[in-house]
């Protein structure tokens, strides 16, 4: 890599530079909506990792069980005129001095967007521990792809959504998976208990065993000892207990960061610091359609939000008076779990009222959720029809008649009011 403390921002266009840190999927679609939107200027790309951008839902799916090599996104950066800059550690930002700082030099920016996504969170006490996988990123995929070749007894930890599919991906390979949950259901951090509760039963229907309400004492390379004595024995030991914003380099920056530790954007997506952006999983937005601050880990989030950014970014300087571009989206991602598809929309924390279509202990079913008769959210399982009527619903703030939105043979869009 060139001395970048020396080189200056290009002529080009308008002589601006924008700096993307984070080269995951919200940093890429970023840079290729801003040359969408008109930026003439410069775009500088830095991702962490040494591989080309690639996309990660397949990750638990087909790179882990060897049916892909990769997810790699199909972008021609030097035909945008993208400078895409890999295996590039961000250390710091000095937003006093535009400049970001590397392992192994500075950026000098006009604008910086905040694009470094999140990391997954270890289980104590089991860091440096051999067996032990995270499953977050192109390398973990790969490491993890022999375990499940040679068939190993699993266990895995946490029971939401990537622990879910992980351990779908794992029976199909053919091993023994134990999944331990600390709560007493499975989806506990993300669904009501009367919704996740049917979800149960899909581990024992897929042959992996499911054990809640257990904490996890200590994990060796045999496998795990619950707090109540009980050892699983395992080969390997996979941890999905979640994932926090990986802004802990914005130490010192002047970028104001939310309880959670993502950035506290705006509703524009911009930060506290002028000129500098955030967008994706490491960055919380205040949500007027559900009057609270959101943050979304979830793939759509990372390719609708960059959309904003850059029109944002191009707007504010081409426009004397730019009102800006408003980021209040419907939430929305999918999950394929235990021969399931399962799809979600909205943001159901302020809802007053739980209607189901279907019988959740059927292979198709939906949950509806009300606020003052206002559909605001949907869980959708086998009924993709379901969650695009709804979805568009939500975005209308469509008032539906309970009677009818009960009854699954009856279209969603025909239960509004």
């Amino acid at each position: 890599m060139s001395d970048e403390t020396t080189t200056k921002p290009s002529s080009n266009g308008p002589g601006q530079r924008v700096v993307i840190v984070g080269a995951g999927m919200a940093g890429v679609q970023t840079a290729v909506a801003l040359r969408e939107h008109g930026w003439t200027g410069e775009i500088v790309l830095l991702g962490a990792e040494p591989h080309q951008p690639y996309d990660r839902p397949p990750l638990s799916k087909a790179v882990l069980l060897g049916k892909a090599e990769g997810s790699t996104l199909d972008v021609d950066f030097a035909g945008l005129g993208i400078g895409l800059r890999l295996g590039v550690q961000v250390t710091g930002a000095r937003p006093d001095k535009r400049l970001v700082e590397t392992a192994t030099g500075q950026f000098p920016y006009d604008v910086l967007v905040i694009a470094t996504g999140a990391e997954p969170i270890p289980l104590p006490g089991s860091e440096g521990e051999p067996g032990v996988h995270l499953l977050r990123t192109l390398d973990d995929a790969e490491r993890l792809r022999p375990v499940l070749a040679r068939q190993r007894e699993i266990a895995v930890v946490g029971a939401g959504w990537i622990g879910a599919e992980f351990a779908t991906a794992a029976r199909e390979a053919g091993c023994a998976v134990t999944v331990v949950e600390a709560a007493d259901r499975p989806l506990a951090g993300a669904l009501p208990a009367e919704v996740a509760a049917p979800m149960a039963a899909w581990y024992e229907d897929y042959g992996a065993r499911l054990v809640t309400g257990a904490r996890v004492a200590s994990v060796d390379e045999s496998g795990l000892l619950l707090g109540d004595g009980t050892r699983l024995r395992a080969g390997a030991v996979v941890v999905g207990i979640g994932a926090r914003p990986a802004t802990d380099w914005l130490a010192g920056s002047g970028v104001e960061l939310a309880e959670d530790r993502s950035v506290a954007a705006d509703d524009r997506l911009r930060t506290s610091v002028p000129d500098v952006y955030a967008v994706g999983d490491c960055a919380s937005f205040p949500s007027a359609r559900y009057g609270t601050r959101l943050l979304v880990h979830h793939w759509d989030n990372a390719l609708q939000g960059p959309r904003t950014v850059a029109a944002n970014v191009v707007g504010s300087r081409t426009a004397a008076h730019f009102p800006g571009v408003v980021y209040d989206p419907v939430p929305y991602f999918w999950s394929e779990q235990f021969g399931r598809f399962v799809q979600y929309a909205g943001h159901h924390s302020a809802a007053d009222e739980l209607v189901w279509r279907g019988d959740p202990a059927g292979a198709a079913w939906s949950v509806c959720w009300l606020r003052e008769g206002a559909l605001v959210a949907l869980l959708a399982v086998g009924r993709p029809r379901d969650l695009a009527q709804g979805r568009k619903l939500i975005e209308r703030g469509a008032r539906l008649d309970r009677t009818r939105a009960e009854d699954p043979s009856v279209p969603l869009k025909s239960a509004v009011l």
